[in-house]
């Protein structure tokens, strides 16, 4: 078989390598991929994962017999839609679905509308109304650009004058361009962060393992919002009682109330939820899967990650059983100093001569030079993944790799999974 998987970063590599353990896999093509991931598949550079009409011509040169819509904003920009007109079975929501995500707005209207569990909130299109809102509100509190925004567009201000920032910096200078154009203002919950991500098909559906990310760029949770920069799997707040409440509350109904919408989901819908007082409420969905929360999923699925995404694109994963190893991942991101502010590219990469044959290093923001060598491209340029019987084994063993590994102005935290790795010894 012939795949195409668009996408050029961690996640796409981490999709790329599970797909490869197919043995009827003949051909990856990565559309547009980057250096690392061209050592699994065949990267085309010069297609970008928004050029629609690029990737759906390709696909039928190519005779490509499967494709994984892997990044935000081709869904929502319809390559789905435009691939399966084209006769090309694939891995994704459709423009419609991908809304779940690309709209803040209709992710929460619908979570009122449906009676999911989820933040109070307000929907502002004017700043001035926003603002005259933020003065009567308590904080801290959080504000949210309505579209797509690299996962940066979340702000959480401490006070007035921070969230006066907020709105300035979203509604008027258009930080996120005109994902800004409406803003979502909600409670600041409380409660542990758990992500599950979902293979669906729009009826039945399959929980990943859960897992915990870690949003912010700094040790203990300091700093600003980045695209993620670790994450470790299974998170241990989300026991089984837990996911039975979530399924019941939250997965199934979300399911139900996109068919009911006209729009069901199928491909991979990621829950975003905080496990509060009050029980489990989602904080966000995304369309696709989680980056770089799928660095330590898919190192852990033993059920082979094609037939699910075919079984997904049939309507048939209710015949199917996806099964899960034991133990636990973990996931380091080595970033570019100044991430996710300026920062610099270019600086060459060194690695180990091997890395050890329980840790993967994903590629997610470098570049292959003429002569060869990688250099950094992207603010996270790795992702360093353990596997091992215990989390604390894989974080060490995660660390311990990240360590051989150098670029000029590499960044990482050094907390990772200390939260999950308190939780278990207080459960």
């Amino acid at each position: 078989m012939k795949l195409l998987v668009v996408g050029g970063g961690g996640r796409e590599h981490a999709i790329i390598q599970k797909l490869k353990e197919n043995p009827g896999v003949e051909t990856i093509y990565a559309l547009p991929g980057n250096g690392g991931i061209a050592a699994d598949a065949v990267c085309v550079p010069e297609i970008g994962a928004k050029d629609i009409p690029a990737i759906v011509d390709f696909a039928k040169s190519h005779a490509v017999d499967f494709a994984v819509v892997a990044p935000d904003d081709p869904l929502a920009l319809g390559c789905v839609d435009r691939l399966h007109d084209a006769g090309i079975p694939c891995f994704g929501p459709d423009a419609k679905a991908a809304r779940i995500e690309a709209s803040k707005v209709f992710s929460k209207n619908l979570m009122k509308k449906y009676g999911i569990p989820t933040a109070r909130y307000e929907v502002f299109d004017d700043p001035a109304k926003a603002l005259a809102y933020l003065r009567t509100a308590s904080f801290p509190i959080v504000v949210k650009a309505d579209g797509l925004a690299l996962g940066k567009g979340v702000l959480i201000p401490q006070n007035l004058e921070e969230a006066e920032a907020a709105v300035k910096s979203i509604m008027e200078d258009k930080a996120f361009g005109d994902s800004g154009n409406e803003i979502v203002v909600e409670e600041f919950l409380t409660g542990p962060e758990v992500s599950v991500l979902a293979f669906t098909d729009g009826t039945a559906i399959a929980p990943m393992v859960s897992s915990m990310d870690h949003k912010r760029a700094g040790d203990g949770d300091t700093g600003l919002n980045t695209g993620g920069m670790g994450t470790v799997a299974p998170n241990p707040y989300y026991t089984a009682d837990v996911a039975k409440v979530c399924m019941d509350t939250i997965f199934l109904p979300t399911l139900a109330a996109m068919r009911a919408e006209g729009c069901p989901f199928k491909g991979c819908l990621y829950f975003g939820l905080m496990i509060t007082p009050d029980g489990p409420k989602v904080i966000e969905y995304n369309c696709r899967f989680g980056d770089p929360e799928t660095q330590v999923v898919l190192p852990l699925l033993k059920t082979d990650l094609l037939t699910i995404m075919q079984a997904v694109e049939n309507e048939t994963l209710a015949d199917l059983a996806v099964e899960w190893s034991d133990g636990a991942a973990a996931c380091v991101i080595l970033a570019s100093g100044g991430y996710p502010g300026h920062y610099e590219k270019g600086r060459p990469i060194s690695f180990p001569d091997a890395f050890p044959a329980n840790v993967t290093c994903y590629h997610a923001g470098d570049k292959r030079q003429p002569d060869g060598t990688l250099v950094t491209s992207g603010g996270r340029v790795l992702g360093v993944t353990a596997t091992a019987p215990t989390l604390s084994q894989a974080l060490a063993d995660a660390y311990a790799a990240a360590g051989t590994v150098d670029f000029q102005d590499k960044y990482m935290r050094s907390d990772i999974g200390r939260r999950a790795l308190r939780a278990m010894e207080e459960a």
